[in-house]
């Protein structure tokens, strides 16, 4: 996927306010809109400039992109960390764009939020309205979904100064983990979303869950992966081994004759639910080094005696 300098796009620094981004696009529009300019290349560039604008003219966008740094140039080979966008609050409304004429980096970064934005309705009373749905991205570790817990986390809501500049405010709640909760599901917070309007609720906030990496455990919904290494020895004889789970250590017999990257479940050692979720054990066999003497001899022992050619499916 390729990094797009939506800035360099737009012909606009980066401490540019939204008034000048605004007037840049309107002129780059005017100038390669396809009823005007006929030439090959002015649609493409034109779609460009609507995909750059659909990202900073909106403060949350904006302020997201903006954390992704300086350090990327037009056209460079990129993947997004998996926390970019964790902590920051997207409004629901705002989105005008129509995905489908979207880049990949568009679609990668903002797809979802767009989504949200076209799914969202004021609800009107008179002069009455609701305000506008917010959704967060935040990042918590494995155990937390494991055990529940109760967190502080901090967000951080974009404004727009006197200046028409973009400023970000840090916005710190209290918010409930429930046990057994998965990757990307959200946390619904009533009346934590953008203000009413003429006595109108507050609309709410709603909290995507994302996991932060695990050096041990990989998550599938509520199933659990482990790798496990063990000898060859204890693949070919069969053992009892301590495995690590999330509630703690246990006792998993591996059977004599596994192989490597065979999968052994352990029964509700995953996420709690209803049901609960499994953990997967994926047998690694670690081959001893054979840099002595004896050990090479052994080695050797073992060719000869137990022959065997673990290519012959492959026709050679």
């Amino acid at each position: 996927m390729e990094y797009k300098d939506y800035y360099k796009t737009l012909g606009v620094g980066r401490d540019a306010t939204q008034d000048e981004i605004k007037r840049s696009y309107r002129k780059l529009a005017r100038k390669y809109h396809p009823d005007v300019n006929k030439d090959a290349e002015a649609e493409q560039k034109f779609k460009e400039v609507g995909e750059a604008y659909e990202v900073l003219k909106n403060p949350e966008k904006r302020a997201a992109y903006d954390r992704i740094g300086t350090g990327w140039q037009e056209g460079q080979e990129f993947r997004p960390p998996p926390d970019w966008n964790a902590g920051f609050e997207f409004s629901s409304g705002g989105f005008t764009g129509d995905t489908g004429h979207f880049s990949d980096f568009f679609e990668e970064l903002f797809g979802h939020a767009g989504a949200a934005g076209r799914s969202f309705h004021v609800r009107r009373e008179g002069m009455r309205s609701r305000g506008e749905d917010h959704h967060a991205k935040i990042m918590i570790n494995l155990e937390d979904s494991y055990n529940g817990t109760v967190q502080t986390i901090t967000l951080q809501k974009t404004e727009i100064d006197e200046s028409g500049r973009i400023s970000v405010k840090p916005h710190t709640l209290n918010i409930h983990i429930p046990k057994g909760i998965t990757e990307g599901q959200s946390i619904r917070l009533a009346e934590q979303g953008g203000p009413g309007f003429g006595g109108g609720p507050q609309g709410d906030l709603y909290t995507e869950i994302a996991f932060y990496p695990h050096r041990l455990f990989r998550p599938d919904k509520k199933d659990i992966f482990l790798d496990l290494p063990i000898t060859p020895w204890e693949a070919a004889l069969g053992a009892k081994v301590t495995v690590p789970t999330l509630g703690g250590r246990v006792e998993m017999k591996i059977p004599a004759g596994s192989q490597a990257g065979q999968k052994l479940r352990l029964k509700n050692k995953g996420l709690p639910g209803n049901p609960n979720g499994d953990q997967f054990v994926v047998l690694k066999i670690v081959v001893p080094r054979a840099d002595t003497p004896e050990a090479r001899e052994l080695y050797k022992k073992m060719a000869s005696v137990m022959s065997m050619n673990p290519r012959s499916g492959l026709g050679v």
